[in-house]
């Protein structure tokens, strides 16, 4: 033990060595602009020059923000990979029964871009859903008989169904869905939230990622959920099923915590050193992630155990929810770190991708997804935690009127469609039992009030208290924002 406290010792002169290092030269040097930088921050003021600063009053976040009361503390996003099927969930097309195997129409068509996978095909032949569909709900929503559970809560949903993006396969969809921008390397939506918002739960990150198990499709990447240019403390924590939630945050074999905080404070004297040489923010990024991983030691092992679940919440959230890593387990460790105020959860759920043998597909899809989607609604509003909670449910895009491949009378399959689709939303700020938008009688075009995905986040930010607009990021030599130059809010959607 006394040569732990030796090392210990020698740990702190070598940083006082570090410390005499810094003359006046390097001091000049090595930050950033200088004298001269700090003599224009006076004149203009730090936030303006560096950015808004973080304020102990916002949980963390940047002086200022939130721009206006939020309407949602915090956010839960359902996101459902691959391209969920319009015509088999919430677009109720009735007239496409008497048009089986039809041509689409070129009028309908317009020349929009198809991709590689049907643009060959010697005919584009109508594939009318086979499944029925009935109205719901004093709202009266129209819904697919492959969604039942979801049926009994659409007077808490609002469906936008005249979604439309620029992106027809998945990788740029899916990026653009979740960064604002086709190409990778933008934060993510939870990275710009967690950047401005901070985190009303100091012993969790403010942004968290449960990706389903064993689920088939298109590969998701890291960076969907990455913080880009941001700080790296923004980006996204994801936690697997099995002993070891968040990889690395165990301590080793024979390491306890009384160590690791040791540890810990000579990390955190150094990186100061550091930062005080270089003025590098990075640098308090890393010492803010060791500082968390510290206090996650506790905190995850406690909100993963489930063991204090009821029987009846299992029930309601399916069979599959006492199976860690499944989509239903994932979605009630979302509501329980939404429960600790865990400010935005992202669950991935891979698998929607049906260009050939949808009926098979999209039904064992929705018997997946169905019934724990569902009962996350119930769940959260029974808790009193809907009313300033946002649930979003929905894909990268929406799938064709036509078949991709061979039609029969039980069997078909549906290319990507981009021009349309149906997202909803549920929770705080937003009209329950509500539809907005149209599509035509193909679900090819839009009728009536088309939404962007611009649009999409700016209005996510709005329900934030975020002005999508106001939230910037300087990097290269210029603003970057999660909008870019583009995005309305849709206010007529909100309560």
């Amino acid at each position: 033990m006394c040569h732990h406290h030796d090392i210990i010792r020698s740990g702190h002169q070598d940083l006082q060595e570090e410390e005499k290092k810094i003359d006046r030269r390097q001091f000049l040097t090595k930050t950033s602009l200088g004298l001269g930088a700090m003599a224009l921050g006076s004149l203009l003021g730090m936030d303006k020059l560096y950015g808004a600063a973080p304020s102990p009053l916002s949980g963390n976040g940047l002086t200022g923000l939130p721009h206006f009361m939020p309407k949602a503390k915090r956010v839960v996003y359902l996101f459902q990979s691959g391209g969920p099927s319009q015509f088999e969930t919430f677009d109720y097309k009735p007239k496409l029964a008497n048009m089986f195997g039809q041509d689409l129409p070129s009028s309908v068509r317009g020349g929009q871009r198809l991709t590689g996978m049907s643009a060959n095909q010697s005919s584009l032949p109508i594939a009318p859903s086979m499944y029925k569909f009935d109205q719901y709900g004093e709202s009266r929503a129209w819904v697919s008989e492959l969604m039942p559970h979801t049926a009994e809560v659409v007077d808490e949903l609002c469906f936008i169904k005249s979604m439309h993006t620029d992106q027809i396969n998945h990788d740029p969809a899916i990026t653009f869905f979740q960064t604002g921008h086709q190409l990778p390397g933008r934060p993510s939506i939870g990275s710009w939230m967690s950047y401005g918002l901070g985190s009303d739960n100091n012993n969790l990150p403010s942004f968290i990622v449960l990706n389903s198990k064993n689920a088939n499709g298109q590969p998701l990447y890291a960076r969907l959920w990455g913080n880009g240019f941001l700080p790296t403390q923004h980006q996204g924590v994801q936690f697997r099923s099995g002993a070891d939630p968040v990889l690395f945050l165990n301590n080793p074999e024979g390491y306890d915590g009384k160590d690791r905080g040791e540890m810990l404070e000579y990390l955190r004297q150094m990186n100061e050193v550091q930062q005080s040489a270089y003025g590098d923010p990075e640098i308090n990024a890393r010492i803010a992630q060791y500082e968390m991983a510290y206090r996650m030691q506790t905190s995850v092992p406690e909100i993963t155990d489930m063991s204090d679940e009821p029987d009846y919440i299992y029930d309601m959230y399916g069979e599959d929810s006492r199976d860690p890593g499944t989509y239903a387990a994932n979605c009630l460790l979302a509501r329980r770190l939404l429960e600790k105020d865990v400010k935005f959860v992202q669950l991935y759920h891979r698998g929607w991708d049906q260009h050939l043998h949808l009926p098979s597909g999209i039904s064992g899809q929705c018997k997946k997804t169905d019934q724990p989607t569902a009962a996350l609604i119930k769940d959260l509003k029974q808790r009193g935690l809907l009313e300033d909670t946002l649930v979003i449910w929905g894909g990268e895009f929406g799938r064709t009127v036509y078949s991709q491949g061979k039609l029969s009378e039980t069997n078909y399959g549906r290319d990507h469609h981009p021009r349309c689709f149906t997202m909803w939303m549920a929770g705080a700020g937003v009209k329950s039992g509500f539809t907005y938008g149209a599509t035509d009688d193909f679900s090819y075009n839009i009728t009536e009030n088309p939404v962007s995905v611009h649009d999409f986040h700016a209005t996510l930010m709005h329900l934030m208290g975020v002005d999508h607009e106001r939230l910037t990021f300087k990097h290269q030599g210029r603003r970057f924002r999660l909008t870019d130059v583009h995005g309305h809010v849709v206010k007529d959607i909100l309560s």
